[in-house]
């Protein structure tokens, strides 16, 4: 009887299945135990931030000091892939990862030159070493092997080749054909040349070598040997071939660029998961410029100052440049601090807000008349920036100065609550240090960043709609799913948001493109229509921070200027110090003062002063001063009503005796009177007016049947003091002298001033006690209701 053996009890069939699962199990087992080294997602790569053409601007290596940036096959030229594939394995996408065809040539020319010439490793072969470290021996090929086909058993070929991209060695700790086009070409792997792609095929061979800023000769030869077997493939014609040799590697090695370094460094924590390069919007070129012109404008200023500058394309909101520091990393300059995002005090630059929004709400049109005359609120005393006062102004006039007095009043009209919560939901979070809604805000009693003053003033040229700023572009290398930070940071800013009508918009930056630029007597803006610039200037208190910010059809620009540590820089002022740079900018910028276009809705119209109405509604004789004003949805607003006396009627009416040509009212007139009426201008403002225009000229005297001469004479009298008097402090007392107010007659209440600043009102004869606080010349001033004035000068020494 036959004895049975294995081959004969079991087909072959089913041998070599149970040999194949017996070494498959083998190979699974040694795969779960020795897993392969794929980087992954969570692996710091380097980071590059670059602008909107893919030119770098700062870039941060990884844990590990390497360079390597992260990268698609998207990403990189076809021109590199095509050198790279057929120089190093043409038939990479055939073979298992091994090339017998290779290694059988590479084995042949070894034995023949007597020395390793050629390794045949393919591109898989190469991922998996530098994946895998190993000796230069046959046992260290094997193991290459082995973990080659590990390679390709777990990846496509796709993914085996952009890993290839991404790690390759490119001489000392660069790493990958970004990190590697970034360092030796200033360009994004996307955008290469045939003679640059070529070089960066050849240099992984031996990177060291043939480092291009080290020895350009040599890694010129390898480059043309790639392009000479171009030729051989017939892959590239002779032309491009010629073409290519015609370029010289030069010994150029550039340094990592560190432009827009603190927005990179902002960018790059914001969006922590996004791979590799992150492309912002910035103009390169632009960014670079005001770099270099910034740090040397503020080589002219005291030490410790720095600057910032944002400019922003309103069309789009892409930010086009961002100067955080006017020297980074210079400690003296708090080079670190960036001063885009810092907190400080806007000064004036909230007025254009506070108008537009007036305008409306239909308090005010452009040319509505204001008061600027001392004034306070409680406690609260602000003066002008020029220490004076200028009686009658315009919205625009006021704007245009800049007057302290005039926005308060207009502050307090339209309501400190309601001004700040516009200004909330237009998207600028303000900084109030009590938290309380006061007069204050208007003068820069709030904090604000540039970055949210520029947003805000960008509305100017966007129909009255603010929009988020744009940093990012919205193609990013992001993860399968991104997290709700990184989609926040590349979606487009399309969340518009109401500010003001388009019309109000247009009104005010048209008032604020009246103002001359700095050094010059007539607005630049005044030469042609088609070339406007509005801007406005800000001073926070104590010279803290100078403010200039601009905005045309096409750009927005803020800027800032101060000591990062908050400490004063006296006499720096924002159009002194903010107002130069500005405009500096701004000639540097192509068709930067183009006009903003004007909608519908809007109208000029001749008003007068006093009443603020149309011309044409009222009579010749009440209209006393005229001006041209602009006019939104024909709303035109009066003149708001006299705050000493806003029971009276504007125009007032009053009644004359025929006979004696005297003034009446109802309780004494006679028969024969007749009514007249009179438009009156503000008490306060009465001694600021022309003699004409005041209450004394305007409204004829009362009749002695109307009130007694004791109790309200014409004249009015200040008879407590005489002018030229000089007061001392009493003997052997360092206090000041005080002093009693009393004046009489007059019509009304008597309204006292002392230097230009109102003190307080009293009914005729009333005495008040004045006590000085500081020695010097004052001028008294008492003004009746009637605009009847006396004044006398004292001394107190």
């Amino acid at each position: 009887m036959k004895k049975l053996t294995l081959s004969t009890r079991y087909p072959r069939t089913i041998r070599l299945a149970f040999a194949l699962g017996i070494i498959g199990f083998l190979c699974a087992g040694l795969d779960y135990f020795y897993p392969l080294n794929l980087p992954t997602d969570d692996d710091l790569f380097a980071r590059v931030v670059v602008d909107s053409n893919g030119r770098p601007l700062r870039a941060f290596p990884d844990s590990k000091g390497v360079w390597r940036y992260a990268i698609t096959l998207d990403d990189v030229s076809p021109l590199y892939l095509d050198a790279l594939l057929n120089y190093e394995d043409r038939r990479f996408w055939y073979h298992p990862g091994i090339d017998p065809i290779a290694i059988t040539r590479a084995a042949i020319g070894n034995i023949k030159h007597q020395r390793i010439v050629s390794g045949g490793s393919t591109l898989s072969m190469q991922v998996a070493r530098l994946l895998h470290p190993h000796s230069r021996s046959f046992s260290g090929k094997f193991y290459q092997m082995l973990r080659t086909l590990q390679l390709e058993w777990h990846l496509t070929k796709t993914e085996i080749l952009t890993l290839y991209c991404n790690i390759a060695p490119f001489g000392g700790t660069i790493e990958g054909v970004q990190a590697a086009s970034y360092t030796y070409l200033n360009k994004p792997a996307s955008d290469l040349t045939r003679a640059e792609a070529a070089l960066l095929a050849v240099l992984p061979q031996s990177p060291t070598r043939l480092r291009p800023d080290l020895h350009p000769k040599a890694a010129e030869q390898a480059r043309n040997k790639v392009l000479v077997r171009m030729e051989h493939f017939n892959e590239w014609t002779q032309a491009e071939i010629d073409e290519a040799k015609i370029e010289h590697v030069y010994a150029v090695h550039r340094k990592p660029q560190r432009h827009a370094p603190l927005l990179s460094r902002r960018l790059v924590k914001q969006a922590r998961q996004l791979k590799g390069t992150v492309k912002t919007t910035l103009d390169g070129e632009l960014q670079r410029a005001l770099e270099d012109y910034v740090r040397y404008y503020v080589e002219g200023q005291p030490d410790k100052t720095s600057a910032a500058v944002l400019v922003v394309d309103n069309q789009s909101n892409n930010v086009l440049a961002y100067v955080g520091t006017a020297q980074f990393g210079d400690p003296a300059r708090f080079g670190h601090v960036d001063m885009v995002q810092a907190i400080r005090s806007p000064g004036s630059l909230l007025k254009p807000f506070l108008v537009a929004m007036a305008l409306d709400k239909g308090l005010i049109h452009s040319h509505s008349l204001l008061s600027d005359t001392p004034r306070h609120w409680g406690d609260y005393r602000p003066g002008n920036f020029s220490g004076g006062f200028s009686g009658p102004v315009s919205v625009t006039e006021a704007l245009q100065r800049s007057l302290n007095i005039p926005a308060v009043n207009l502050m307090q009209q339209f309501g400190p609550a309601d001004f700040n919560a516009r200004l909330q939901n237009a998207g600028l979070q303000l900084h109030r240090p009590n938290g309380q809604d006061n007069l204050a805000v208007i003068l820069g009693g709030v904090g604000l960043t540039l970055e949210d003053l520029v947003r805000g003033y960008s509305a100017f040229a966007n129909q009255g709609q603010s929009r988020p700023l744009r940093y990012f572009q919205t193609t990013q290398n992001t993860p399968r799913k991104p997290t709700q930070a990184v989609a926040n940071a590349t979606r487009a800013p399309n969340e518009s948001r109401y500010f003001f009508s388009p019309q109000a918009a247009w009104v005010t930056q048209n008032m604020l493109s009246e103002i001359p630029r700095p050094g010059s007597v007539h607005s630049i803006s005044a030469l042609a229509n088609h070339e406007k610039f509005a801007w406005k200037t800000g001073t926070s208190y104590g010279y803290r921070d100078s403010w200039a910010i601009g905005v045309s059809r096409r750009y927005t620009i803020g800027v800032w200027i101060g000591r990062p540590d908050g400490t004063a820089n006296p006499g720096a002022s924002g159009r002194s110090h903010a107002g130069p740079l500005l405009h500096a900018i701004t000639d540097h910028l192509d068709h930067a003062r183009q006009a903003i276009a004007q909608p519908d809705g809007i109208t000029q119209r001749e008003i007068c002063w006093p009443l603020g109405t149309l011309k044409h509604e009222q009579p010749d004789a009440h209209c006393h001063k005229e001006h041209l004003a602009w006019i939104i949805n024909d709303t035109v607003p009066p003149s708001w009503p006299d705050r000493f006396q806003p029971l009276i009627t504007n125009p007032m009416p009053y009644w004359v005796d025929r006979e004696s040509g005297m003034r009446t009212h109802k309780h004494c007139e006679h028969g024969h009177s007749a009514a007249h009426s009179a438009a009156l201008w503000p008490l306060d403002l009465e001694a600021w007016l022309a003699p004409r225009f005041r209450r004394s000229a305007l409204l004829p005297s009362l009749s002695p049947s109307c009130a007694p001469l004791s109790a309200n004479s014409r004249e009015i009298k200040i008879n407590s003091l005489q002018n030229g008097s000089l007061y001392s402090s009493p003997a052997n007392s360092s206090e000041l002298p005080s002093i009693a107010l009393q004046a009489t007659g007059g019509e009304g209440l008597h309204f006292w001033y002392v230097n230009g600043r109102f003190h307080h009102r009293a009914p005729a004869m009333a005495s008040l006690n004045l006590t000085f606080s500081e020695r010097g010349a004052f001028q008294i001033v008492v003004v009746d209701s009637a605009g009847n004035i006396d004044k006398v000068s004292i001394e107190v020494r």
